[in-house]
């Protein structure tokens, strides 16, 4: 059986991609993506009271070598239509850890995962993973200053 690659390029809406925002807290953040993923028909009424509780269940905060990211998901019947949201806060925004949920994480750069088929989320994860250990293509991330940068640093 071959590999199943999910291209994380092929999830991206341009109105979910966040550039230089200034969103305080996590859920300052959620809010916002939940606003206009509800506008445009992507979330069910759920998506952000669940994205709120889940985050703070099971956090998503990863701490790399030269920064932190956060990977925030929820579940797959709040979902309508599937989305990768990219946001870029200017200043970090402290999310818990995946690994140690008592330390937090600096994280500039947020993937927001709104996927309805359960088991693509491992798949994305793993594309997610892949991008986000490529320290040049995560600062180059955080310096893109339109989706169409954004759109083609994440195509292979």
């Amino acid at each position: 059986m071959s590999e199943n690659l999910v291209e994380v390029s092929d999830y991206l809406r341009d109105q979910l991609i966040f550039l230089h925002t200034s969103f305080k807290t996590s859920k300052e953040l959620f809010t916002a993506i939940n606003a206009k993923a509800k506008e445009d028909g992507f979330v069910t009424d759920q998506f952000l009271p669940k994205i709120i509780k889940r985050e703070g269940t099971f956090p998503t905060g990863l701490q790399l070598e030269h920064r932190g990211v956060a990977i925030p998901h929820t579940d797959a019947d709040t979902i309508n239509q599937e989305f990768v949201a990219v946001v870029v806060n200017d200043e970090p925004i402290k999310f818990s850890r995946m690994d140690d949920p008592e330390q937090k994480v600096d994280a500039k750069l947020v993937f927001v995962l709104g996927l309805n088929k359960p088991h693509a989320q491992l798949d994305m994860l793993q594309a997610l993973m892949t991008i986000i250990q490529d320290d040049s293509l995560v600062s180059s991330l955080e310096n893109a200053d339109n989706a169409n940068q954004v759109h083609q640093l994440l195509s292979k």
